[in-house]
Order: C-alpha cells, then structure tokens, then sequence
C-alpha cells in the first residue's frame, strides 16, 4: 500500500512498474508522431509556398504574352487573370493556416483563416460565373443561389466572430 491508501502497483516479470513501462513507450510514440506530423506539416507549408511561386510566375508569364498578343483588351483574358490571382490568394490562405497549425496557434486564429479562405474562393466562384457554363438556366439559378447563400453565411461568420469574438487579431495584423 502506498502512503495514501492506494494498493501499490504490481511490478511485472522484468521487475518494472507496468503501468510506468507501457505509459513510458505511450509517450515515446506520441512525442515520435507528433514530430513526424509536425515535419509533415512543415512540408506541407514548403509545398504551397512552392505552389504560390509558381503561380506568381506563371500569372506574370501569362500577362505578358496577353500584353504582347493584344490579349489584354480581352474581358474573358481579364477575367481570367483575376481567377488566377484570387487563386493564388486562396495558395496563401491555406499555406497560412498550415503554418497556423504549426505554430500551434489558437483555435480561433485557424478558423478566422479557414473563413477568409471560403470567403476568397467564394467570389472567386462569382467573378468566373457563366451561365453558358450550364445545361439550363435553373441550373445556372440554383448554383447562382448557392454560391450567395455560402457567401452570405461565411460573411455572417466573419460579423459574429468579430462581435462576439472580442478584439480579432486579424483586425491588428492590419
């Protein structure tokens, strides 16, 4: 018995505590996997900053031969290099809430950053919008009314967070 009254723990064939033994590989295993999803974590965050360069690149590439070509008094040609941008920001935002992870940051910094994702690519789903793009004009409706009803709901989010949220941090990044 130990000091407090608690039957004292039974030690096993090697002469150790079992219970000390077994928590003792327990924690070797969960400090082993929380570095490897740690380092997977890290590349991650190095893939989609990869990701985004690469986009830069191919975004400047593309406005330049549109200069060259003619291209750039083209709306669609416009429009597209909008999409591509508000893509690229969409890169960003998830690289951030990568590194967010990472940094072991507060639940609510992450979920402010998943929004402002769903936010971006939300309109990035307005601004490329063709009716022409479906089979009927009630398809193009109901797609139309979804796209505004998951804005409308993401923004709601942002107001709540904000009102309710207490001071935002995103509020003093900027």
């Amino acid at each position: 018995m130990t000091a407090d009254g608690d039957p004292a723990p039974q030690a096993g064939a090697s002469g150790r505590d079992e219970g000390g033994l077994s928590e003792s590989l327990a924690d070797r295993y969960s400090a082993l996997m929380s570095q490897f999803v740690h380092g997977v974590e890290l590349a991650a965050a190095t893939v989609f900053a990869v990701l985004f360069a690469i986009g830069v690149v191919d975004l400047i590439l593309q406005i330049l031969e549109a200069v060259r070509s003619g291209g750039i008094t083209d709306p669609l040609v416009v429009i597209g290099f909008i999409d591509t941008g508000l893509l690229l920001l969409i890169i960003v935002e998830v690289y951030q809430t990568v590194l967010a992870y990472v940094e072991e940051n507060d639940t609510r910094r992450i979920v402010q950053l998943v929004i402002y994702t769903g936010v971006i690519a939300m309109v990035r789903k307005v601004i490329i919008f063709r009716t022409g793009e479906y089979t009927t004009l009630e398809d193009a409706l109901f797609a139309a009314g979804s796209y505004a009803i998951i804005i409308f709901a993401l923004v709601s989010l942002l107001f709540a967070e904000r009102a309710y949220g207490g001071e935002s941090a995103l509020l003093s990044d900027g």
